[in-house]
């Protein structure tokens, strides 16, 4: 079994995020935590109801067998990661390149095997267990070229019933020859994917060319039309993650504005348009993106360990782009979204070194990151009516948090005097050791043997 035990009510310390705490003056109102408290499920996998503990427990006549205690422990929503490939999962801390010479000598020849269905589902179920195991319930993931690589993926998250995102890459031109699909294949293939998988279960579809370099004008055209042919499809693909890579597509689209343009000059941004990276957009593109609803992903353990440089928190906070995190298996180097949390921060923390202002910087707070990986990026993926909270009426996707998962953490834990303390602790301090338990749709989700 690969999910089982679907309890009635479930106890511990609960804590979700209601609001933006960056939007708001007090941050005590942006969330809501109950030291003791429950959280209520029905028969349909759906939260019910959540409060303390001594008052769910009389509100729902609660007997002592219908509740599953996790007391001491921390029950959060699932973490939502807004941008991975799981293809990439074999390459993950690949030695000593930058983006271009990175794609070049590992990601493509390790994504040429994904025409090969028994190995795209070995790696497939590998890369879901890898999510479910860090806390990951929801996610939005790159396949490869093929479609088959697709197929598979969606195939396994139907089994856990896990919501899953994702699309094939259209790819048709500067990149290995074995590799490209044309506009008429990726079209056609795109449109199998969607009939057969978008709206199945929690399955849902995203059209995800590569990048404008690896696409024609006539393939983005192509992408476009299936962005806007069908309510709720998503569209993913990168921007401005390296200086040479903006020049590049710059050069092969040199009457656009700029790199993000290219995407606007073909109808790809709006709402449901997810842009990995943007470490080196301009004012002028972090407008684009807010004004149009769409997306950025920002990805810290990607950028550094590409050294692609630093995501300019500040810009996409102020500009009020929908934003979340993202792992990026495998420029990313952890499928926790503790250890993304963490990368974030020191990323945020950087820019303070090098501006002429630092006491007009922001921080990454402990509350603020949280809500990017849970509610925030519900919303940025408009998501937020199913994801993202416990509130009453959400799809029963959660995690357990074991405070003393690890001696250091044990320690440090009891030496925090806040709330904002320990979540500060967990987001700096924790990893997959410290998930204890993964509900999806309220059924504990265990690994296959």
């Amino acid at each position: 079994m690969r999910n089982c035990h679907s309890p009635k009510a479930v106890r511990g310390a609960i804590f979700f995020l209601t609001e933006d705490p960056g939007a708001i003056t007090d941050p005590i109102n942006a969330y809501q935590y109950y030291g003791d408290g429950i959280l209520v499920l029905n028969d349909n996998g759906h939260i019910l109801d959540v409060g303390y503990a001594a008052e769910m427990r009389s509100k729902y006549q609660l007997a002592a067998h219908e509740i599953l205690d996790y007391s001491g422990k921390f029950i959060l929503p699932g973490f939502i990661d807004t941008h991975t490939h799981y293809p990439q999962s074999g390459i993950i801390a690949a030695f000593g390149e930058q983006l271009t010479d990175w794609l070049e000598k590992y990601i493509y020849p390790t994504e040429a095997h994904f025409s090969d269905k028994s190995y795209a589902r070995s790696v497939s179920r590998f890369f879901l267990n890898e999510l479910l195991r860090n806390g990951t319930t929801t996610a939005l993931v790159f396949g490869t070229v093929h479609k088959t690589s697709v197929n598979v993926l969606f195939e396994e998250a139907e089994k856990l019933n896990m919501r899953i995102i994702g699309g094939k890459v259209m790819m048709d031109c500067n990149a290995p020859v074995g590799l490209l699909d044309t506009p008429q294949t990726a079209y056609i293939d795109n449109q199998a994917l969607i009939e057969a998988w978008h709206n199945k279960g929690r399955i849902q579809y995203a059209v995800t060319p590569r990048f404008a370099i690896t696409s024609s004008p006539e393939q983005l055209a192509v992408a476009a039309k299936l962005y806007h042919a069908c309510d709720g499809i998503y569209l993913q693909t990168h921007v401005s993650e390296n200086l040479s890579e903006v020049r590049r597509a710059r050069q092969l689209f040199p009457a656009s504005k700029n790199y993000l343009s290219i995407y606007d000059d073909f109808g790809l941004i709006g709402p449901r348009a997810i842009f990995a990276h943007g470490v080196h957009l301009t004012d002028e593109e972090f407008s684009l993106l807010a004004k149009k609803e769409a997306t950025i992903s920002f990805c810290p353990t990607s950028n550094l360990f590409l050294g692609s440089g630093l995501f300019n928190f500040k810009k996409a906070h102020q500009g009020n782009c929908h934003l979340g995190f993202g792992t990026d298996i495998g420029a990313g180097t952890s499928f926790s979204m503790f250890q993304t949390l963490n990368e974030g921060y020191k990323v945020v923390q950087l820019h303070k070194a090098y501006t002429e202002a630092p006491e007009n910087e922001i921080t990454l707070t402990p509350f603020k990151a949280f809500y990017l990986a849970t509610l925030g990026a519900a919303r940025a993926l408009y998501l937020d009516d199913k994801l993202g909270s416990l509130q009453p009426g959400k799809e029963g996707d959660f995690i357990v948090l074991n405070l003393e998962a690890t001696p250091l953490l044990k320690f440090r834990i009891q030496k925090t005097q806040s709330l904002a303390d320990r979540l500060f602790a967990l987001m700096i301090l924790a990893d997959d050791r410290t998930v204890e338990a993964v509900y999806l749709m309220g059924k504990r989700w265990q690994k296959a043997d």
